[in-house]
């Protein structure tokens, strides 16, 4: 069945936002875009080099009745990131919704086999400076007219897991769930800022994880089952919504009720 556009009776109807989501080209991301197309939002597809996907991303958005471009970056790259911020913007004459999702992948593409220091370098690149950078310079213009700004963060961050991984992702995602705080303030109150904590979500690391850590997930998970993509993705169009119209500086966690 073909989506439609939801542009009337709808509390949480997006039509006529413009929107930008980081790292769309393919899981959380992807299902964050097409969920935002689906609430009536025009959305920028953004990818650093898959091109070709982020290109059947926003076909799918228009699909669904509204418009959609693309645009790539390299979000390591300051230089890179200043440019994605000023070609968003003049894409439709400005934004009113950012989700930054982009973010170093250390556990399945090429970074997974470097050094701690290097993965580190990546993490402080890509989640945390590319988030501070975007975050400012976008939710400064959106000051006059008002908007939305979400990020991405962890819901072990802020109660630890043990290894490499948990210690380099909890340093990354503190980081973001604190800034989200701050920006918040900083923005109020024209431009709301919120963040999504996911727990276990099947993402290409989900797909192939061993056996041990399939049951950990159940285990850790009251609701006994992985997470989705687009579990996350409803609560990204949620919180960009008139319908979470007094919800700013919060870090939300969709975990299944994870506690651990």
């Amino acid at each position: 069945m073909k989506l439609q556009p939801e542009t009337s009776g709808d509390f949480a109807t997006l039509a006529g936002r413009r929107a930008l989501v980081t790292g769309a080209s393919s899981g959380i991301g992807r299902s964050i875009a097409l969920a935002l197309a689906a609430g009536g939002a025009d959305v920028i597809v953004h990818c650093r080099q898959s091109v070709a996907a982020a290109k059947q991303v926003a076909a799918e958005c228009q699909a669904i009745g509204v418009r959609a471009e693309t645009l790539s970056a390299d979000l390591s790259q300051p230089a890179e990131t200043g440019v994605l911020a000023e070609q968003a913007w003049k894409v439709w004459d400005g934004l009113d919704i950012l989700v930054n999702n982009a973010g170093a992948d250390l556990l399945t593409g090429p970074a997974a086999k470097l050094d701690y220091a290097d993965k580190l370098q990546q993490l402080f690149a890509v989640d945390i400076r590319a988030t501070v950078q975007l975050g400012r310079e976008l939710g400064h213009r959106m000051k006059p007219a008002g908007g939305t700004i979400l990020n991405i963060g962890w819901d072990q961050a802020d109660r630890g897991m043990e290894g490499d991984s948990g210690e380099l992702f909890a340093t990354a995602k503190n980081a973001i769930m604190g800034f989200t705080r701050s920006l918040a303030v900083s923005l109020a109150p024209s431009v709301r800022v919120n963040c999504i904590a996911p727990g276990w979500i099947r993402t290409a690391w989900g797909e192939q994880a061993s056996d041990v850590w399939q049951q950990r997930v159940i285990q850790e998970t009251p609701l006994r089952r992985w997470g989705t993509p687009e579990d996350i993705a409803a609560c990204a169009r949620f919180l960009v919504s008139p319908a979470a119209a007094f919800i700013t500086g919060q870090v939300i966690a969709v975990n299944g009720g994870a506690v651990r």
